[in-house]
């Protein structure tokens, strides 16, 4: 029997059960690195469905099927298991039991498409489906991402190719959006610390203005940023926080603003922190006021390979010949690129949306995924499998 037909198969003898374990991780979330129960649940469900899973150092596990053969080297599919800070408002059911987490990323999604690939290509055999491994990767959404620890513990090890999903809730349920090269950004976080002397508002003259000078940076540095890049890179710098002082008429001795730089250039990527330090001094330079620049890498841009993201789109195509759409390029964050920089690969962002309502955005309380999204994950990857066991 052909991988996907046995799939298909496993997947109707099974709805029932993926379901339970979809919305078991929904109801149970935890927050990067903290995956300890959620780790446990696979690995106890794996071992149910006759598999051997190996946990990863701290929290997250992968697992193996298919026979290993020195000739083929294993397929990867990777999922994120770690949940967000962010409170719960959806009502439903089986929502968050913890107060202020949960999955309103998708990931107990990724983790169910990737739990049910790996037991039902499990229960075909070793010798009905080509070698493969499943990630369960904790911590992806924190900076620099639990990737880097995953791939340090050799996961990658005998990995010819990768491939993940995202849920999309603004693509319709049966659509899988797909693109060739850049697909995130990079994210960088960026601390700017500005001291001076203090002093009363009468008399700026007298002192240096830190809350001038943040201004300046807050107006000036994105404008310079954007005369030095290439537009066509995406690049775009955005402050989110800003503080100084308590007083209306006191000038504080310090002022601090927090922001993020995001690129889908890697080359930009790479050049970002001096030519950041280069404008910030500039900026600063007439002010009089002293600075000091905490600049922290995230991750680079996933960059979709062209053969892997093929594969996606013939198995996409041969679940629904209207399944693919063109994703547009994100400016968000993704860890998977890691992955990337290391094996060629590629990530779809797979449609959730019921079509009932507005469209919702992830990272938000209220995000509702519509459950037949997992199994157009399960079936996409089990087709992504048969392209690499021929």
């Amino acid at each position: 029997m052909r991988i996907v037909e046995h799939v298909n198969a496993w997947l109707v003898a099974h709805r029932e059960e993926v379901l339970a374990w979809r919305r078991h991780l929904h109801a149970h979330p935890e927050l990067a690195h903290e995956e300890h129960a959620t780790t446990a649940f696979l690995a106890d469900v794996l071992r149910e469905h006759g598999l051997r899973p190996r946990p990863l150092p701290g929290t997250g596990l992968t697992v193996d099927v298919g026979e290993s053969r020195p000739d083929r080297p294993r397929v990867a599919f990777r999922a994120d298991i770690d949940a967000l800070p962010v409170a719960e408002s959806t009502g439903l059911p089986y929502a968050s039991e913890v107060p202020g987490v949960s999955h309103a990323c998708g990931h107990d999604v990724h983790t169910t498409i990737a739990l049910a690939l790996a037991c039902a290509l499990g229960s075909a055999g070793e010798g009905s489906v080509p070698p493969a491994r499943v990630i369960f990767q904790p911590a992806e959404e924190v900076l620099a991402g639990g990737a880097s620890e995953v791939i340090e513990a050799g996961a990658l090890e005998g990995v010819g190719f990768i491939y993940a999903v995202h849920v999309e809730p603004k693509l319709p349920v049966g659509k899988v959006g797909l693109r060739k090269g850049a697909m995130t950004s990079a994210t960088d976080l960026l601390t700017i610390d500005v001291t001076g002397p203090g002093g009363h508002s009468s008399r700026p003259h007298l002192s240096a203005d830190v809350v001038y000078a943040l201004g300046k940076l807050v107006t000036d540095l994105p404008g310079l940023l954007s005369r030095r890049v290439d537009p066509r890179t995406g690049t775009v710098l955005v402050f989110g926080a800003i503080k100084a002082g308590d007083a209306a008429n006191a000038i504080p001795q310090a002022g601090r603003l927090r922001g993020t730089l995001r690129t889908a250039d890697m080359e930009v990527w790479g050049a970002a922190r001096p030519l950041i330090e280069e404008l910030v001094a500039q900026v600063l330079a007439p002010t009089g006021c002293a600075h000091g620049i905490d600049y922290v890498r995230g991750v680079p841009p996933v960059l979709n390979d062209a053969e892997a993201t093929a594969a996606l789109a013939e198995g996409a195509e041969a679940l629904s010949p209207q399944a693919v759409v063109e994703a547009p390029q994100s400016s968000g964050g993704e860890d998977f690129s890691w992955y990337l920089q290391q094996v060629p690969g590629s990530m779809a962002r797979l449609g959730c949306w019921s079509g009932e309502g507005a469209p919702q955005d992830l990272h938000q309380g209220d995000l509702r995924v519509d459950e037949r999204a997992i199994e157009m994950g399960v079936r996409l990857f089990a087709a992504v499998a048969q392209r690499h066991a021929s």
